[in-house]
């Protein structure tokens, strides 16, 4: 019996297969990041901030594609933890920073053994993951273009046909 290719089978969708792998990945983390006391949108929060010391909010959300509304809980319990600490922006009293406390820089020190732990649990090595990290960026960038192309509007397509013509 020969099977043929089913373009609308599950495990063919490269939605399905990032979708379990994500869930696993961050399932993997999970035992990893507990003894720090960290979930693993917390981690991404503290990997902003271990890479760029103070942040605006808005700026953590950006870089981790997520709303403001959605990494402010996530600071917080942060600020619990005593990792980070929130101020008013000396330069605009309406942006509110966040930076690392001693204690979240010290927790860098700990943190920096998770790659190899992953790499370790998930029986990758490092050319494996830096392989996978250039495809899965060369993906972000394409639906972040395609999302361009999606959100232009007629007027846009117009001025823009007019343009190289």
């Amino acid at each position: 019996m020969s099977t043929s290719y089913d373009p609308l089978a599950l495990e063919s969708q490269i939605c399905f297969a990032l979708t379990v792998a994500s869930r696993g990945v961050i399932s993997a983390y999970r035992s990893v990041l507990e003894p720090l006391h960290l979930t693993h949108p917390q981690y991404l929060v503290m990997l902003a901030l271990w890479q760029h010391e103070t942040l605006p909010v808005r700026k953590i959300a950006e870089l981790l594609r997520l709303e403001a509304a959605t990494v402010s809980p996530l600071i917080k319990r942060l600020e619990a933890l005593d990792y980070v600490e929130k101020a008013r922006s000396n330069y605009d009293e309406r942006v509110v920073e966040v930076s690392l406390t001693e204690t979240g820089i010290q927790l860098r020190r700990t943190a920096e053994a998770i790659p190899g732990q992953m790499m370790a649990k998930l029986d990758m090595g490092e050319a494996d993951l830096r392989e996978l990290h250039a495809t899965m960026t060369r993906l972000i960038d394409a639906v972040d273009a395609s999302h361009t192309i999606d959100t232009a509007s007629p007027a846009d397509a117009v001025s823009s046909d007019a343009a190289s013509a």
